[in-house]
């Protein structure tokens, strides 16, 4: 770990360990320390540029969440310490909504959900990150729908004037990693299930997954079996029928003690075509960003974890 602090062993003990000085220690003010000045943070929700603004979000998410944990559940990376590294963060988040913020009045509601954040890291130092929040867990917890939420931030941001643009590769900012991960065979496998998949070929999923898989997506739906990972990949590619799917960076891994694991982060760029789950057809123009984990075992992929933000697709759905 050469450039990093000793006290880290390696690198996904120094992802769990800032995570958690930051957030349940409360060590917000080290943010200065380990995230640099002019980092690029991009959320489904928009981009930020700085760590001031960072540790400001950080502050106020605090003051709604007060007791909010974080879990994490896995560390996917690839890279080295010379060169900088690339984490693939899960972490389940437990928190009481005990403050008033963005998501209204405090409700003393319990909430779960997940989160999974890459992030480059050098010298000590995280420079640039992409951050999926489970934003439809949140709100469903709190009594929300995601189209009504969604709703009333667009209200909101018109009255005030400040209309937050979401995320997407006509706002994208180069920052200073490029890298596509890593080359190694579990990474390339998931690549190849997604693409057959978003190519319509779901008979493919019987051939690659484990008829026991275990899936967890967005709203905070645990799954099992093939129809779950059917019903979820399929409902997606039927909404938006003609946008484009690509991957953005991959990593594969094997260590010890742990099944081999990928991380991939994708999009899905074009227009609401289509009926479903996201409601008739608007042909508005979509971007997704998402990012997923999987688990491999002697029979296929036994867990698969899939997250975008419902709330940031149902802003765009429903922009004038």
């Amino acid at each position: 770990m050469q450039g990093f602090d000793n006290k880290f062993k390696d690198f996904p003990d120094y992802i769990l360990g800032i995570t958690n000085e930051i957030w349940e220690q409360r060590g917000i003010e080290t943010l200065n320390h380990y995230y640099s000045v002019d980092i690029i943070v991009r959320s489904p929700e928009g981009i930020v540029i700085g760590n001031r603004k960072v540790i400001n979000a950080t502050k106020n998410t605090l003051k709604e969440f007060p007791d909010r944990e974080l879990l994490g559940e896995d560390v996917i990376w690839s890279g080295n310490p010379n060169d900088g590294m690339l984490s693939s963060h899960r972490i389940l988040s437990t928190a009481t909504h005990n403050g008033t913020g963005v998501f209204g009045d405090a409700t003393g509601k319990k909430l779960v959900y997940r989160v999974i954040a890459d992030c480059h890291a050098i010298n000590n130092q995280i420079n640039d990150e992409w951050l999926v929040r489970d934003q439809g867990a949140i709100v469903r917890q709190l009594g929300w729908k995601p189209e009504e939420y969604a709703k009333d931030l667009i209200k909101k941001e018109k009255q005030n004037n400040n209309q937050i643009i979401p995320f997407s590769d006509k706002i994208d900012i180069e920052g200073p990693y490029i890298g596509m991960g890593n080359d190694n065979q579990w990474g390339l496998e998931y690549e190849k299930i997604l693409n057959m998949i978003m190519c319509s070929e779901y008979a493919e999923i019987e051939k690659h997954y484990d008829r026991a898989v275990q899936t967890e997506y967005p709203g905070g739906v645990t799954g099992h079996s093939y129809v779950s990972v059917k019903t979820f990949w399929g409902n997606l590619r039927n909404a938006f029928s003609d946008s484009v799917f690509r991957i953005e960076h991959r990593i594969g891994r094997v260590d010890e003690y742990l099944s081999p694991r990928a991380a991939i982060r994708w999009s899905l760029k074009g227009r609401h075509n289509g009926k479903g789950i996201f409601g008739e057809p608007t042909n508005n123009e979509v971007y997704i960003m998402g990012i997923s984990h999987v688990e491999f075992g002697p029979r296929g992929i036994r867990r698969e974890y899939c997250l975008y933000d419902e709330v940031a697709i149902w802003k765009q759905i429903l922009a004038d």
